[in-house]
């Protein structure tokens, strides 16, 4: 049979050349295929190529703008450090800028209609552009993307490179997946050069991607399948973190639960490792897990929730409270599974803060189905619920599913929004003495938020020495999402110190002091002081010896002679 078949066909290509038909005969046997020339539009403008004033590397403005998740933000405080490293100077003033780097999130559809918005405003601007994240990844062939260089998500150790080629004219696409030995891993490595939004917290991406197949999800299409980091590199990195005065540590990922799961590990395994090195007075924060995988080792999760150095804080979305509408986005738990979670952790640590989310108007999603998310809202009342309409992301099957009517999930989202409302969340905490961690300032700029156990959002008075400190705080008040506290008396003496402290290592911890340049800058300014109040101590006693040798010299010496004795 082999040899029959060889005598027609020598090779795949000549299957069609071997039975020497024409063209036009070949498709009159497809009656329905109707053949057509493509002709190319010329009067389409190609994009004139833009210079860089100066072609000298290292030399140029970079303004950075970020959308999405912490796991974004991190890979653009890692791009930013590696830019500054190699010389150009990072900006938040996006007009002086000559390149704007972009990175984005693919999530939701507002948020990809502000990434395109950017880089039309840059176009009309001039500026060079380049994208990073999760829609450039996704979906590389979208239009406003066309012509502009792309860092993929696995890539962004290379952002000097892509940075260069691009001022130099050209577009270039980086993308692929980190592996070692024929495995995905994590991504870039994550010892790479930082410049982070706060100087105090840390942001360490533990693993990428995810094990679910969620029928909503765009972001799966970006981040692909998991892809962990070995516990070492995690330690290794928060250990550098701490010693650079970092004092707040945040695990993220798509999906912190299936941590491990890739290289023999697992989430509480890393997680005890990383209590050990966390120095005291610095706190760790644990990012969003699905129900799934966390409800494998809840009991060792209730105690790491439980320590000292950790938040009692974690984020669990559910999305919905209908088993039918969570079979239809593949999200592979029930609302039994995901009461048992809640129900555990509240059970086992006292006081807990479990976030949630919740998508209104899925697909198929009715009446029914609504009231069963409602009434799991109004169970747990949880203090964090993000509530979102359903946006169908393109190339997702939930997008080709039946569709609710828009304004019935503007009813559904408003009903579930009026009822987060309606209730108090830490009115019952009004008088409390709390601990509280401060690491940034508020937007009114008025006060500092700090972090309780529960990573509660406190609110305490702008003033010195505040940051980067455990004080101890009194709440005055209660809003829907934050407390009201004012520093007890007993913390003066220690901001005092504290202050000190930063340049005077032996009166405090490590974390509160500040960096290097800072320091120079200090001891070189007090070496100044010191030296001129010296030398006027100098001339000053100089001075004074001199004047009181020159009284000294020119009094006149006392008289020798003996008055004559009267002879009576």
């Amino acid at each position: 049979m082999l040899g029959a078949c060889s005598e027609i066909i020598d090779d795949i290509e000549d299957l069609i050349s071997s039975q020497e038909l024409e063209p036009k005969i070949r498709y009159s046997y497809r009656k329905d295929v109707t053949t057509r020339v493509v002709k190319k539009k010329h009067n389409e403008e190609e994009p004139e190529p833009k210079y860089c004033d100066s072609v000298i590397p290292g030399t140029q403005t970079i303004y950075i703008k970020t959308w999405g998740c912490t796991h974004n933000t991190s890979d653009s405080e890692y791009m930013a450090g590696q830019l500054q490293s190699f010389g150009y100077k990072i900006t938040d003033h996006k007009m002086e800028a000559h390149l704007w780097l972009l990175n984005s999130c693919t999530v939701k559809t507002p948020a990809e209609d502000h990434f395109r918005n950017e880089i039309e405003e840059a176009q009309k601007l001039g500026k060079f552009i380049v994208v990073a994240g999760c829609v450039p990844q996704a979906a590389p062939k979208t239009g406003f993307l066309k012509g502009l260089s792309i860092i993929g998500v696995q890539q962004i150790d290379r952002v000097v490179e892509v940075v260069e080629e691009t001022l130099k004219g050209n577009s270039v696409r980086l993308f692929g997946e980190k592996k070692q030995n024929g495995k995905k891993v994590g991504g870039a490595t994550l010892d790479l050069p930082k410049i982070r939004k706060n100087p105090l917290i840390e942001i360490i991406p533990i693993n990428t991607g995810c094990l679910n197949q969620c029928t909503y999800c765009k972001t799966k299409h970006a981040r692909g399948n998991l892809g962990s980091y070995p516990p070492d590199v995690i330690i290794a990195r928060a250990k550098q973190s701490f010693e650079e005065g970092v004092v707040e540590l945040w695990l993220t990922s798509e999906d912190t639960g299936t941590y491990g799961r890739d290289i023999g590990s697992s989430l509480p395994e890393l997680l005890w490792k990383l209590i050990d090195i966390i120095p005291d007075k610095c706190m760790m924060r644990i990012g969003m897990t699905n129900p799934p995988y966390i409800l494998e080792y809840l009991d060792e999760m209730a105690k790491i929730l439980s320590h000292p150095r950790v938040y009692s804080f974690l984020h669990v979305p559910v999305q919905s409270g209908s088993d039918f509408v969570l079979g239809e986005m593949k999200r592979e738990y029930s609302r039994k599974e995901f009461e048992l979670v809640v129900d555990t952790l509240r059970e086992k640590v006292p006081g807990i803060s479990i976030a949630t989310d919740i998508i209104c108007g899925f697909p198929n999603e009715t009446d029914e189905d609504f009231a069963e998310t409602l009434s799991l809202c109004k169970k747990y009342k949880f203090p964090s619920l993000f509530i979102n309409q359903f946006y169908p992301r393109p190339g997702t099957p939930a997008a080709r599913m039946p569709k609710v009517p828009p304004a019935t999930i503007k009813v559904r989202t408003k009903e579930l929004t009026a009822f987060f409302r309606s209730y108090e969340t830490y009115s019952h905490k009004v008088g409390e003495i709390q601990d509280v961690l401060v690491t940034e300032e508020a937007f009114d700029e008025e006060h500092y938020v700090a972090h309780n156990k529960y990573y509660e959002q406190v609110l305490v008075p702008k003033k010195t020495g505040l940051l980067g400190q455990f004080i101890k705080v009194k709440i005055l008040a209660a809003k829907k999402h934050c407390l009201i506290s004012e520093p007890i008396n007993g913390n003066n003496f220690k901001l005092k110190m504290s202050s000190l402290s930063k340049y005077f290592p032996i009166l405090g911890d490590a974390q509160n002091r500040v960096n290097p340049a800072e320091a120079k800058v200090f001891w070189m300014g007090l070496i100044g002081v010191s030296t001129v109040w010296t030398l006027l101590f100098i001339v000053s006693l100089l001075s004074f010896n001199f004047k009181w040798l020159m009284v000294n010299m020119t009094k006149a010496p006392p008289s020798t002679n003996v008055p004559p004795t009267s002879v009576v």
